[in-house]
């Protein structure tokens, strides 16, 4: 996936590696040859600034020390660009005379669905990869998706596309689910405390309402873009259908880097946000969230701002949006719940995979809201952390790293990075470290090929969206690693929000018991839909969570029919 360029980068002189811009890839192995080594100047150190990076690019991890160069970043995002196009022909020749794209050869594969598998598969994760089908081509061009395989977006409605024709999902719903319903930007200026202005870009994507209200976090990140916010919504609808919440799927963002700004100026971001978009929000049509980068205070900052546009707040502007402080309408667990979520899973679904979770060893990578919580908890439940990863760096200890330390530690500190009870590694031997579970909890795409070859792991718990690029979970089901994926794994946040805005909507607050509980119900549900799709489709865990979502999707559109 290409990272937009920073506003402010200096122009540069052509990077050495990107050959001209007009050459063509002949065949398909010099066209995978190619961005190949391309991709490879992304891994090295940054001469412009080692100490503040914020690009966060695929793979990198947002670590100054292994940061790209804006300048090689804007021309190898140039020249991918320029592959992408090129691809096609080659595509279009594959397709017209075999209706199949060659099995690309290992470690320079074509980038394929998600939990792709063909007839190969054997219904327990290990399945063969594929190139997009024909008739997934011939959707792209009906709905004008981006063609390029490296897209997120592409990526992501490819995997739903899949598990369609595994299930025959009628042509209509295919079409219905492509694309989102609205998608909603937004420029709005805001004064900073030097007394300068200020000009920032917000997003909303509201995917599909067929299950109920539009629901999704806003996330307020420096590379936020509309194909990512596409992607993180369309999954939010596969997700609430999962996991049996009365929503549908939305998401948004700022593009700005938080750290940067002091309070008074996010305030003043957050709340010129919500103006600029409060027409399309509401407790009854659209329910935003925290997601990275945003936080509890941003939300109540929303939610105030909201209640005072009288002519649409309603009886209960508070219900307008999730993860609120405890003080202002928040629910108990909700700090929690996607870690709670992350973990209910594993305890759900370890003992079919002939692992006790009391014995199990674990990593983390990300040790932020999501990542440390599944480490708290998951530890609780008797597991082993042993190796952690953040942006600031690798940390290892092989008699255990003890969650809720680290946690205060990172807290204090920004990161992982000089933990003194645990020793820096290397990026290669964090991924090396030998664990039972492996919980990817940062951005998404950050499993490429080269991390996947490193894993070494028996279970990947996905507790990030979309964390796993199909490249990599092509190497990951070659190895025999079973992953659980992102829209079951991932769930618990948003199903917690969903008791949020019932408690909201009610005038009650629950206990945390109460709320543990209900929460555990969705996700072990959600599980057990997940496998019974698998036994009876014979596909891999993602594809099968996916035909479970599809299945009550297509259940609502049956009894709702379409307009007019």
């Amino acid at each position: 996936m290409a990272s937009e360029a920073e506003p402010n980068a200096p122009s540069a002189p052509a990077a050495s590696f990107i050959p001209s811009p007009t050459a063509r890839p002949a065949t398909w192995s010099e066209a995978f040859n190619q961005p190949a080594r391309a991709a490879r100047a992304f891994s090295n150190p940054c001469p412009r600034d080692r100490s503040g990076c914020q690009h966060f690019l695929p793979g990198h991890f947002g670590n100054p020390v292994v940061c790209a160069s804006v300048a090689r970043v804007r021309h190898a995002t140039a020249y991918l660009r320029h592959l992408a196009t090129a691809f096609l022909p080659l595509v279009h020749e594959t397709n017209m005379a075999t209706t199949k794209a060659p099995t690309p050869t290992h470690g320079k594969s074509k980038p394929a669905p998600h939990g792709s598998s063909n007839a190969n598969g054997n219904g327990n994760g290990k399945v063969s990869a594929h190139a997009f089908t024909s008739a997934q081509t011939s959707l792209f061009e009906e709905v004008d998706l981006p063609k390029d395989p490296d897209n997120l977006y592409t990526q992501t409605v490819s995997v739903m596309l899949h598990a369609a024709e595994l299930m025959d999902l009628p042509h209509y719903l295919r079409l219905i689910l492509a694309q989102p319903k609205n998608e909603i930007m937004v420029h709005f200026p805001v004064k900073m405390d030097s007394g300068k202005h200020e000009l920032f870009k917000g997003y909303r994507v509201q995917h599909n309402n067929a299950l109920g209200p539009y629901k999704g976090g806003l996330r307020f990140h420096p590379d936020v873009h509309l194909d990512d916010v596409k992607s993180l919504a369309f999954l939010m609808t596969m997700k609430c259908s999962l996991v049996g919440v009365p929503y549908g799927g939305g998401k948004g963002g700022i593009k700005v880097n938080p750290r940067k700004h002091s309070s008074t100026e996010m305030e003043h971001i957050v709340r010129r946000f919500t103006a600029a978009i409060a027409h399309n929000i509401g407790p009854d049509y659209d329910i935003p969230a925290p997601d990275v980068g945003s936080n509890s205070q941003h939300m109540a900052w929303i939610a105030d701002t909201y209640s005072f546009l009288s002519e649409i707040g309603g009886d209960n502007p508070a219900a307008v949006i999730t993860g609120k402080p405890i003080e202002y309408g928040g629910s108990l667990g909700r700090e929690k719940a996607t870690g709670q979520g992350v973990v209910d899973t594993l305890v759900e679904m370890l003992p079919e995979l002939k692992l006790k979770p009391s014995k199990c060893t674990f990593s983390v990578l990300g040790y932020g809201n999501v990542g440390s919580w599944s480490g708290k908890i998951f530890q609780e439940k008797g597991a082993k952390m042993i190796a952690v990863a953040d942006h600031t760096g690798f940390i290892r200890n092989e008699k255990g790293i003890d969650a809720y330390d680290l946690d205060t530690h990172v807290k204090k500190t920004g990161g992982v990075k000089g933990y003194i009870k645990a020793e820096g590694v290397t990026k290669a031997d964090f991924y090396q470290t030998k664990v039972d579970v492996f919980i990817p909890a940062a951005l998404e795409q950050m499993i490429q090929e080269p991390e996947a070859e490193m894993i070494s792991c028996k279970v990947m718990a996905e507790g990030a969206n979309a964390p796993t690029t199909p490249a990599g979970e092509r190497v990951l089901m070659a190895k025999g690693v079973e992953v659980l994926p992102a829209i079951l794994c991932n769930a618990g946040g948003v199903t917690v929000s969903y008791f949020e805005w019932v408690q909201n909507k009610t005038f009650q607050s629950w206990d945390l018991e109460t709320v543990d509980a209900e929460l555990n119900k969705h996700m072990v549900k959600a599980a057990q839909k997940t496998r019974k799709a698998r036994q009876e489709y014979k596909c891999d865990l993602r594809t099968a969570a996916y035909i479970a979502a599809l299945q009550r999707l297509k259940e609502a559109y049956v009894v709702r029919g379409i307009f007019p």
